[in-house]
Protein backbone atom coordinates (compact mmCIF):
# COMPACT_ATOMS: atom_id res chain seq x y z
CA UNK A 1 0.00 0.00 0.00
CA UNK A 2 1.31 3.65 -0.51
CA UNK A 3 0.16 6.18 1.68
CA UNK A 4 -0.87 9.58 1.20
CA UNK A 5 -1.09 11.96 3.80
CA UNK A 6 -4.96 12.92 5.54
CA UNK A 7 -4.87 13.26 8.89
CA UNK A 8 -7.89 11.80 10.87
CA UNK A 9 -11.25 13.56 10.57
CA UNK A 10 -14.88 13.13 9.72
CA UNK A 11 -13.56 12.85 6.18
CA UNK A 12 -15.35 10.65 3.65
CA UNK A 13 -13.64 7.31 2.42
CA UNK A 14 -14.29 6.43 -1.18
CA UNK A 15 -12.97 3.29 -2.89
CA UNK A 16 -12.33 4.08 -6.75
CA UNK A 17 -11.93 1.41 -8.74
CA UNK A 18 -10.71 1.72 -12.34
CA UNK A 19 -11.02 -2.01 -14.36
CA UNK A 20 -10.31 -2.67 -18.33
CA UNK A 21 -12.98 -1.50 -19.69
CA UNK A 22 -12.46 1.52 -22.61
CA UNK A 23 -13.23 4.76 -20.75
CA UNK A 24 -10.15 5.09 -18.32
CA UNK A 25 -10.32 9.09 -18.25
CA UNK A 26 -13.55 8.95 -16.20
CA UNK A 27 -11.84 7.06 -13.66
CA UNK A 28 -8.93 9.22 -13.76
CA UNK A 29 -11.08 12.28 -14.26
CA UNK A 30 -13.34 11.40 -10.73
CA UNK A 31 -9.57 10.97 -8.90
CA UNK A 32 -9.04 14.88 -10.33
CA UNK A 33 -12.04 16.24 -8.91
CA UNK A 34 -11.97 14.12 -5.52
CA UNK A 35 -8.52 15.15 -5.35
CA UNK A 36 -9.60 18.97 -4.53
CA UNK A 37 -12.16 18.01 -1.60
CA UNK A 38 -10.36 18.39 1.62
CA UNK A 39 -13.39 15.70 3.10
CA UNK A 40 -13.08 13.26 0.92
CA UNK A 41 -10.23 10.09 1.08
CA UNK A 42 -9.61 8.45 -2.12
CA UNK A 43 -8.20 4.81 -2.22
CA UNK A 44 -7.28 3.58 -5.35
CA UNK A 45 -7.24 -0.10 -7.22
CA UNK A 46 -6.60 -0.70 -10.74
CA UNK A 47 -7.08 -3.25 -12.50
CA UNK A 48 -3.55 -4.70 -14.54
CA UNK A 49 -5.87 -4.19 -17.89
CA UNK A 50 -6.48 -0.96 -16.69
CA UNK A 51 -2.61 0.09 -16.67
CA UNK A 52 -2.63 -0.64 -20.09
CA UNK A 53 -6.03 0.89 -21.05
CA UNK A 54 -4.79 4.34 -19.09
CA UNK A 55 -1.68 3.87 -21.75
CA UNK A 56 -3.46 3.03 -24.73
CA UNK A 57 -6.42 5.73 -24.64
CA UNK A 58 -4.77 8.65 -22.46
CA UNK A 59 -1.84 10.90 -22.11
CA UNK A 60 -1.74 10.41 -18.42
CA UNK A 61 1.63 8.05 -16.83
CA UNK A 62 0.31 5.50 -14.69
CA UNK A 63 2.27 7.21 -11.96
CA UNK A 64 0.50 10.50 -12.40
CA UNK A 65 -2.69 8.43 -11.76
CA UNK A 66 -1.68 6.86 -8.61
CA UNK A 67 -0.53 10.16 -7.06
CA UNK A 68 -3.83 11.67 -7.36
CA UNK A 69 -5.17 9.51 -4.78
CA UNK A 70 -4.81 9.26 -0.94
CA UNK A 71 -4.24 5.59 -1.16
CA UNK A 72 -2.95 3.28 -3.53
CA UNK A 73 -3.27 -1.00 -3.52
CA UNK A 74 -2.16 -3.32 -5.67
CA UNK A 75 -4.91 -5.52 -7.23
CA UNK A 76 -4.11 -9.10 -5.26
CA UNK A 77 -3.75 -7.26 -2.09
CA UNK A 78 -6.54 -8.99 -0.43
CA UNK A 79 -5.03 -7.98 3.61
CA UNK A 80 -5.49 -4.21 2.60
CA UNK A 81 -7.74 -2.81 5.52
CA UNK A 82 -10.37 -1.47 2.64
CA UNK A 83 -11.23 -5.34 2.25
CA UNK A 84 -12.43 -5.68 5.52
CA UNK A 85 -16.24 -4.87 6.60
CA UNK A 86 -14.61 -3.06 9.94
CA UNK A 87 -13.12 -0.53 7.87
CA UNK A 88 -15.39 2.51 7.22
CA UNK A 89 -15.50 2.89 3.42
CA UNK A 90 -18.30 5.46 2.73
CA UNK A 91 -18.88 4.22 -0.52
CA UNK A 92 -16.89 2.46 -4.03
CA UNK A 93 -16.97 3.93 -7.18
CA UNK A 94 -16.25 0.82 -10.07
CA UNK A 95 -15.71 3.31 -13.10
CA UNK A 96 -15.69 2.03 -16.08
CA UNK A 97 -16.65 -0.90 -15.30
CA UNK A 98 -15.54 -4.15 -17.50
CA UNK A 99 -18.32 -6.89 -17.89
CA UNK A 100 -15.76 -9.03 -16.12
CA UNK A 101 -15.84 -7.43 -13.21
CA UNK A 102 -19.66 -6.82 -13.55
CA UNK A 103 -19.85 -10.33 -13.60
CA UNK A 104 -18.07 -11.57 -10.68
CA UNK A 105 -19.52 -8.64 -8.61
CA UNK A 106 -22.77 -9.94 -9.36
CA UNK A 107 -22.06 -13.63 -8.34
CA UNK A 108 -20.16 -12.73 -5.37
CA UNK A 109 -16.98 -13.83 -7.30
CA UNK A 110 -14.16 -11.67 -5.03
CA UNK A 111 -11.29 -12.88 -6.55
CA UNK A 112 -9.43 -9.66 -6.31
CA UNK A 113 -9.25 -6.61 -4.19
CA UNK A 114 -12.09 -4.57 -6.62
CA UNK A 115 -14.53 -7.70 -6.31
CA UNK A 116 -13.56 -8.29 -3.05
CA UNK A 117 -14.09 -4.69 -1.69
CA UNK A 118 -17.78 -4.81 -3.88
CA UNK A 119 -18.18 -7.33 -1.82
CA UNK A 120 -18.00 -6.11 0.98
CA UNK A 121 -19.67 -2.87 -0.19
CA UNK A 122 -22.98 -4.88 -0.90
CA UNK A 123 -22.77 -7.09 2.38
CA UNK A 124 -22.00 -4.34 4.70
CA UNK A 125 -25.27 -1.98 2.77
CA UNK A 126 -22.97 0.73 1.69
CA UNK A 127 -22.59 2.13 -1.28
CA UNK A 128 -21.67 0.56 -4.34
CA UNK A 129 -21.81 2.66 -7.76
CA UNK A 130 -20.94 0.60 -10.68
CA UNK A 131 -20.55 2.59 -14.57
CA UNK A 132 -20.69 -0.45 -17.32
CA UNK A 133 -18.71 0.75 -20.09
CA UNK A 134 -20.20 -1.31 -23.08
CA UNK A 135 -22.07 -1.95 -26.24
CA UNK A 136 -24.47 -3.69 -27.50
CA UNK A 137 -25.02 -5.47 -24.19
CA UNK A 138 -26.26 -9.21 -24.06
CA UNK A 139 -28.72 -10.83 -22.18
CA UNK A 140 -25.88 -12.19 -19.89
CA UNK A 141 -24.65 -8.57 -19.44
CA UNK A 142 -28.04 -7.19 -18.76
CA UNK A 143 -28.81 -9.73 -16.35
CA UNK A 144 -25.67 -9.46 -14.07
CA UNK A 145 -26.41 -5.51 -13.82
CA UNK A 146 -30.29 -6.61 -12.65
CA UNK A 147 -28.51 -8.80 -9.83
CA UNK A 148 -26.06 -6.22 -9.16
CA UNK A 149 -28.67 -3.74 -8.79
CA UNK A 150 -31.16 -6.42 -6.29
CA UNK A 151 -27.85 -6.66 -4.00
CA UNK A 152 -28.01 -2.80 -3.68
CA UNK A 153 -25.57 -1.59 -6.53
CA UNK A 154 -26.11 1.97 -8.09
CA UNK A 155 -25.85 1.17 -11.81
CA UNK A 156 -25.02 4.63 -13.65
CA UNK A 157 -23.89 3.52 -17.04
CA UNK A 158 -21.31 5.76 -18.76
CA UNK A 159 -23.99 7.04 -21.47
CA UNK A 160 -23.87 11.33 -22.69
CA UNK A 161 -26.34 13.46 -21.96
CA UNK A 162 -26.87 16.32 -24.61
CA UNK A 163 -29.45 18.64 -23.23
CA UNK A 164 -26.69 21.16 -22.19
CA UNK A 165 -25.22 21.15 -25.71
CA UNK A 166 -21.64 19.58 -25.10
CA UNK A 167 -18.54 21.30 -26.55
CA UNK A 168 -16.39 19.25 -26.11
CA UNK A 169 -15.28 15.83 -25.21
CA UNK A 170 -14.06 17.09 -21.59
CA UNK A 171 -17.78 18.49 -21.40
CA UNK A 172 -19.03 14.72 -22.04
CA UNK A 173 -16.65 13.42 -19.39
CA UNK A 174 -17.44 16.13 -16.96
CA UNK A 175 -20.86 15.81 -17.07
CA UNK A 176 -20.74 11.93 -16.35
CA UNK A 177 -18.25 12.35 -13.45
CA UNK A 178 -20.88 15.12 -12.36
CA UNK A 179 -23.55 12.36 -12.53
CA UNK A 180 -21.57 9.79 -10.70
CA UNK A 181 -20.38 12.65 -7.82
CA UNK A 182 -24.01 12.97 -7.09
CA UNK A 183 -24.44 9.31 -6.12
CA UNK A 184 -21.45 9.90 -3.82
CA UNK A 185 -23.37 12.87 -2.47
CA UNK A 186 -20.31 15.14 -3.17
CA UNK A 187 -20.98 18.54 -4.23
CA UNK A 188 -19.79 20.09 -7.69
CA UNK A 189 -19.70 22.15 -10.36
CA UNK A 190 -19.20 19.99 -13.19
CA UNK A 191 -22.43 20.00 -14.40
CA UNK A 192 -25.57 22.32 -15.90
CA UNK A 193 -28.48 20.86 -14.18
CA UNK A 194 -31.76 20.36 -15.94
CA UNK A 195 -33.84 23.06 -17.43
CA UNK A 196 -35.99 24.32 -20.37
CA UNK A 197 -33.56 27.26 -21.17
CA UNK A 198 -30.22 26.57 -21.95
Amino acid sequence: MIGGGMTEMAVKKVVVAITGASGAIYGIRLLEVLRACPDVETHLIISEIAEKVIVAETSYELAAVVDLADYHYNLQEIEASVASGSYPIFGMVVIPCSMKTLASIAHGYANNLITRVADVMLKEKRRLIITPRETPLSQIHLRNMLTAAQAGADIVPLMPAFYYHPESIDDLINHLVGRVLDQLEVPHSLIRRWGFRY
